[in-house]
């Protein structure tokens, strides 16, 4: 599984943290860790410390907060997904499709209003 960022997307200038180049094993242990660090838990996720994860020009940090605000950065390095734990319960939810067989789908990870989507994608495409 990789990680990346990538800017102006489309004509709107919307950008796009990308988990990719996963298979349902990878998405099973990736869901499985949001449930236990951010939601039984309550503690932050540093993807760049997932042995899993291959952060390729950014990083990305989960954690549960009063609002959601979707994924926010200063430097477009570090970033931070700013959501509710409703919000992830959601997110889990989104991605039991992956974890149920190896697909080419995509799905975004949250409907915050921000420039910056957060995407699940094996195959990398959106």
């Amino acid at each position: 599984m990789e990680l990346d960022y990538n800017e102006n997307i489309n004509e709107f200038g919307d950008n796009v943290v990308r988990l990719y180049n996963f298979d349902k094993t990878e998405a099973i242990k990736f869901r499985a860790l949001i449930h236990e660090t951010i939601i039984n838990k309550n503690e932050k996720l540093d993807l760049s410390k997932i042995d899993f994860i291959e952060p390729r020009n950014c990083n990305l940090i989960l954690g549960a907060f009063k609002t959601d605000e979707g994924i926010l950065s200063e430097d477009n390095k570090t970033f931070y997904c700013v959501l509710t734990l409703k919000s992830y319960d959601n997110m889990l939810k989104l991605l039991e499709p992956f974890c149920k067989k190896d697909t080419k789908g995509y799905q975004y990870l949250y409907e915050v209003d921000n420039p910056t989507d957060f995407l699940f994608s094996p195959a990398g495409t959106w």
